[in-house]
């Protein structure tokens, strides 16, 4: 049933030179009429998200893993 749930979810994949990441977003940002203001609350989101998982012990062990 978890898979199933998982593919409601819609994906978007960030890439750079150094980074592709992909993530599911499981907020409906549909609420949000205004384009632009869906568009801020998800970037103040993700970046909520990344320093979120700056903070955690699984960042630390990730980066342990260029050792």
């Amino acid at each position: 049933m978890d898979d199933f749930l998982d593919s409601l979810y819609p994906e978007i994949t960030l890439e750079t030179d150094d980074i592709a990441m992909t993530i599911s977003v499981k907020k409906d940002y549909s609420e949000i009429k205004d384009l632009d203001k869906r568009k801020d609350e998800f970037i103040n989101d993700l970046n909520d998200f990344i320093k979120e998982f700056s903070e955690t012990p699984e960042s630390d062990e990730f980066m342990a893993y260029f050792d």
